[in-house]
């Protein structure tokens, strides 16, 4: 399995968003600082040179998507990580799209154009949606899904682990999407997006605990 293509892509994104963000702070008045973190009520309470704050999205997606192209040669399981391409490459284009979003948020400004914190929250609930859809469709293995020792080393535990998560992770993602559009209410938001983050990465572990426990039951197996 070669990403070589995404990673082409990815790279090409980075050096447009480089070019973005010098541009950017060239329309800057000198010593003007950026956010580059925000309170619970979308407060901007962090901020950075322009010229780093500007720089701080392409280069987390440019290691983002190092580790993503690294991440087939490191896999044990070889045999199953075609099963395991369709979440990478959702999960790769989500952090693209969130990177994009995250530097217009800060680097527009400069162009006389306000982008509104909850545009960062609406691509959170996109790439929650994208990973949620592609969850099924995954097979076992150490980098990539929901691993747990019960799923990993049962297919059908890790199969039925995936559903119950992908439909939890686009639950969330819709949450998280259809808050970001309403606005004034972004502290209220702000818990209401941890907690539905926090339940649809807790419950599938539970869950693959449940699952080996009562397969373990049933067939009268011993703990791993």
């Amino acid at each position: 399995m070669s990403f070589r293509g995404l990673f082409f892509g990815s790279m090409v994104v980075v050096a447009a968003m480089v070019v973005f963000a010098f541009i950017a702070e060239s329309r800057l008045p000198a010593g003007t600082e950026l956010p580059i973190h925000w309170n619970a009520a979308g407060v901007p309470d962090d901020f950075a040179p322009a010229l780093q704050a500007l720089l701080l999205s392409p280069a987390i997606l440019a290691g983002a998507s190092v580790l993503f192209w690294l991440l087939p040669s490191l896999e044990p399981l070889q045999n199953k990580l075609e099963g395991s391409a369709p979440l990478l490459k959702v999960s790769w284009l989500g952090i693209i799209l969130l990177m994009c979003i995250l530097q217009a948020v800060v680097g527009l400004p400069a162009f006389g154009i306000e982008m509104p914190i909850n545009a960062v929250l609406l691509g959170v609930g996109l790439l929650f949606l994208l990973i949620g859809n592609a969850l099924p469709k995954s097979r076992p293995g150490f980098f990539v899904g929901i691993r747990t020792p019960w799923t990993i080393t049962d297919t059908d535990n890790w199969i039925a682990t995936h559903r119950l998560g992908g439909k939890l992770f686009m639950l969330a993602g819709a949450i998280i999407a259809a808050l970001s559009l309403v606005p004034g209410i972004l502290e209220m938001t702000a818990v209401v997006v941890v907690t539905a983050v926090l339940f649809a990465a807790f419950v599938p572990l539970v869950y693959s605990w449940w699952f080996w426990r009562t397969r373990a039951k049933t067939s009268g197996g011993d703990r791993p």
